[in-house]
């Protein structure tokens, strides 16, 4: 199942970076299929810059999600094992889910950023 995902989104961003990467003619004169004016480039469309900055902080939410699902599942069943210890493991993977939110804000800020520049 982690391998249709990771296909997935390997396919997915194949999908998205061809076009975004395309350039015009030799001459820069050609028009595109789209519509755009002749010499404009996708990477100029602030369009792209969005798609791709939602993509990013989606992506980031959702490994985010993932890793605090983890250490929740792991601390429940750690507790359910052996009860007389549930404090300390309580205290570690409320840490753990701390640094994983903090980095999971800070690439979503990244992500954000890109809009910006």
């Amino acid at each position: 199942m982690k391998s249709r995902i990771a296909l997935l989104t390997l396919l997915l961003g194949l999908f998205v970076a061809v076009p975004a990467f395309a350039e015009d003619g030799a001459d820069g004169a050609s028009a595109d299929a789209a519509g755009m004016k002749a010499g404009t480039r996708l990477l100029d469309d602030k369009g792209a810059t969005f798609l791709g900055a939602a993509i990013g902080a989606g992506l980031v939410i959702m490994g985010g999600a993932a890793g605090i699902g983890r250490v929740g599942s792991s601390a429940a069943e750690s507790m359910a094992r052996q009860p007389e210890a549930a404090g300390s493991i309580n205290g570690i993977s409320l840490l753990c889910a701390a640094m994983i939110e903090g980095a999971t804000l800070f690439a979503v800020v990244v992500c954000l950023l890109a809009l910006i520049f």
